[in-house]
């Protein structure tokens, strides 16, 4: 929570960079002092204290001392530690997964409710009003966003994944107002994918940027009034295998996922149910063929 507010720095009006200033010397008293205070404190007005909790994506003040107070007086029970070149099987077992575990509780203790509100109220609308949802990434990146067409695929969306370059800035261009661009990225620095948003952004759409905080795509979002689902860990952007950051990506696109699904509610359950008729049909009629048909239908 604290690295994602540095970094929200240089993106932030003057007076709210001193609200963060001020959290950031003393996040413990921060947590706990009234709201007039901080603001005197600060040299702001009470208003701007409220007003740099929602522009890092939180709910309000009190959302954001409940978040912060969890942060600096829990903490988390792993750290990060790299592999190292000698490392054994039972090493790079608890250490890839005291990573993973490290990264996901971290999110926990970080993770902006106001932002993921307004990601799953904008593409729960974007389904009711038959518009597009496109997910958007290239390299690792672009995985998860085959992994997120299909989960939104199956709730009746109309969603893509596009993973190259060129076609991301083609279909960005027949973008509408009533579709969103949910766009992945790592670094959030890859000039593909900020030139999507860009247009995307020009084309009247939303845009949801799940990527780190303080980066280039997270700043173009920012500034323009769109979504941040920040997504900050310790792995280097340049790793050649990155598992964290592709861990963290795939539960954010779980959790709106999960939350589409609730919002969009009973119209979805008759869809759903005969999906899984009809898949149950496709396996019984693979097991009257066979044993090895039937284990592919049931991949």
């Amino acid at each position: 929570m604290l690295d994602r507010i540095r970094a929200c720095i240089p993106a932030l009006p003057p007076a709210e960079q001193r609200v963060a200033k001020l959290v950031l010397a003393d996040p413990r008293s921060f947590a706990s002092m009234p709201v007039s205070e901080l603001a005197e404190r600060a040299h702001v007005s009470k208003p701007t204290v409220v007003r740099f909790c929602r522009s890092v994506g939180y709910d309000g003040l009190a959302d954001f001392k409940l978040k912060l107070a969890g942060t600096v007086n829990e903490g988390v029970p792993f750290v990060h530690r790299a592999v190292d070149e000698d490392d054994k099987p039972a090493d790079i077992i608890v250490k890839v997964i005291d990573n993973a575990v490290s990264a996901l509780l971290k999110y926990r203790n970080d993770a902006a409710g106001h932002a993921f509100e307004r990601a799953i109220s904008a593409l729960a609308r974007c389904a009711d009003q038959r518009g597009r949802v496109e997910f958007y990434g290239v390299g690792n990146s672009g995985i998860v966003a085959q992994d997120a067409q299909h989960k939104f695929f199956r709730l009746g969306v109309n969603a893509v994944a596009l993973v190259d370059g060129h076609v991301q800035v083609m279909s960005a261009t027949m973008l509408k107002p009533d579709d969103c661009a949910v766009i992945i990225s790592n670094s959030g620095r890859s000039q593909d994918l900020i030139g999507a948003a860009e247009i995307a952004l020009k084309k009247g759409a939303t845009l949801v940027a799940i990527t780190a905080s303080g980066s280039p795509l997270a700043q173009l979002a920012q500034a323009a009034g769109h979504i941040v689902l920040a997504a900050d860990h310790p792995e280097d952007y340049d790793r050649y295998s990155p598992m964290v950051s592709r861990m963290l990506h795939l539960m954010v696109i779980d959790i709106l996922t999960t939350g589409v699904a609730l919002r969009l509610g009973p119209a979805l359950r008759p869809l759903l149910q005969e999906i899984k008729r009809n898949l149950r049909t496709r396996r019984h009629a693979a097991a009257a063929s066979g044993p090895l048909s039937a284990a592919t239908a049931a991949d």
